[in-house]
């Protein structure tokens, strides 16, 4: 709070008058602010994605296991988890701008670290704490977008945010490859600084001032939203991965008894850490359902496939990456065209035909022969793209709108939240198909089948909830 009272003081923050919900910036204000979210965007997630790449160089270098070295992407990723849903709540308290200016300020300042870190310790103490600037960046994100964009063109904006997210996720392996291909990996850290200070600048000048609820924050919901997130993170994952299963059920029985505390003290809030109260809005409660279907669904995918292709397929690393990118890259051209189409059209019918095409996708892919050609799996792949991205714009205007404006926040962190729990779900089931398919003898593509087959039910799942929103959808007569 000292800090932010002395920013605006320094006139960090210029003043800017917070508009009417819904009513958006002028077009040239609007340009500019969305360069700035687009900047911060594409740096957390690039981070998420370059992280995995730069593993081997890291643990050679510090002269540490593979295992060890795991704990560069799991600490970003547990960081981000456990804050998201407070810094979301911060973000209603005291304005997105904010939440999201500082985010990025501690993101910027931990990725120099990383840079300049020669101990393991270090650095992932580094990207804990870039993991928490991270999800300053992610929980407001789009709630400002709410704030930038006129209510009748809420889906072309956040068609955008989907489209840098979808280009940073397909080209962060490029990207990484590129940068060790001349320099260290403490380059992939190093190149958000001047990228960071840029948006710091620009982002205290054009993003929009939005409304502060007043309301206290609760540290006790925070403390049990970590417990709650972090242990059903760390205990998922360890299941999966076969790690001490007495152990993992132990953490995932304390996760629920948290949680079942978290949403108690929550039903008693007019505006709780934990959105519940915006849970008993069907069409919310819905649009987070098939989010996390449907980010688990794409996951089993980008997780079991390359086996597949690399072990029973024998292609190489580079083959495999090619193979894998028809998905992201319909993404990136689909999901701009269906948030415009959004504004105009039903969100939910939008959303369920993209789910509707993309469990289709995964049935193709759960029917592919393993030995397949190159073009038999990339139109399979399209497909499954093509789906996802007609989606997941639409879905993502559905849950946001259908939060009051004053609960964006909460709203937009209850977004994030359900992406990573879906991804962090996906990437447990895989494990856990792959220690089944030691025990039954099916090998690596019995694993890979039987994940496939999971996605497959999680994307039906998901279109069958999504078909639940046209109802709640349809005009009262």
């Amino acid at each position: 709070m000292q800090t932010l009272a002395r920013a605006r003081s320094l006139r960090i923050f210029p003043p800017a008058a917070a508009r009417p919900p819904g009513d958006g910036l002028p077009l040239a204000e609007r340009r500019r602010a969305m360069a700035t979210i687009a900047i911060a965007v594409a740096m957390s997630v690039l981070d998420s994605a370059i992280a995995n790449i730069a593993l081997p160089s890291i643990a050679h270098e510090l002269h540490v296991t593979p295992a060890a070295s795991i704990w560069v992407v799991n600490s970003y990723q547990l960081a981000v988890t456990v804050s998201l849903l407070p810094l979301a709540a911060l973000g209603d308290i005291l304005g997105y701008r904010r939440v999201y200016w500082v985010g990025l300020a501690v993101f910027t300042a931990a990725s120099a670290a990383c840079a300049l870190t020669q101990s393991l310790p270090v650095l992932i103490g580094a990207r804990v704490i870039q993991g928490f600037g991270g999800a300053g960046i992610m929980s407001v994100n789009t709630a400002l977008v709410r704030f930038i964009f006129p209510r009748d063109q809420l889906g072309r904006g956040i068609g955008f945010n989907a489209f840098i997210v979808a280009v940073s996720s397909a080209t962060g392996p490029s990207i990484a490859a590129a940068i060790l291909s001349v320099a260290s990996w403490h380059w992939l850290f190093a190149v958000n600084v001047p990228l960071g200070a840029v948006a710091l600048w620009y982002g205290a000048r054009v993003l929009p001032a939005t409304p502060q609820s007043g309301h206290r924050f609760d540290l006790a919901g925070a403390a049990l939203n970590a417990a709650t997130l972090g242990l059903l993170m760390i205990s998922v994952d360890a299941f999966g991965r076969g790690e001490s299963p007495g152990l993992a059920a132990a953490g995932i029985a304390a996760a629920v008894g948290f949680g079942v505390w978290l949403v108690h003290r929550a039903r008693a809030m007019t505006a709780p850490l934990l959105p519940v109260d915006l849970f008993r809005r069907p069409v919310f409660a819905l649009s987070v359902g098939t989010s996390i279907c449907s980010f688990m669904a794409q996951t089993l995918v980008y997780v079991a496939l390359p086996f597949l292709f690399e072990d029973v397929g024998h292609h190489s690393q580079i083959a495999t990456g090619l193979l894998m990118t028809p998905w992201p890259l319909i993404v990136v051209v689909i999901a701009p065209i269906a948030g415009r189409l959004s504004d105009r059209s039903s969100p939910g019918l939008l959303g369920a035909m993209g789910l509707g095409v993309m469990t289709i996708g995964m049935a193709l892919l759960f029917a592919m022969p393993s030995q397949a050609g190159w073009a038999d799996i990339a139109w399979r792949m399209a497909v499954c793209g093509f789906g996802f991205g007609f989606f997941q714009s639409p879905n993502n205007r559905l849950l946001l709108g259908s939060a009051p404006p004053e609960r964006s926040g909460g709203a937009s962190g209850m977004l994030s939240t359900a992406r990573l729990l879906g991804q962090t779900a996906g990437s447990a089931v895989v494990a856990l198909t792959f220690g089944l398919s030691g025990v039954t003898g099916t090998g690596i593509a019995g694993g890979v089948r039987l994940a496939l087959l999971v996605g497959l039910i999680s994307s039906g799942i998901a279109t069958a909830i999504s078909l639940l929103r046209l109802r709640e959808l349809r005009p009262a007569t």
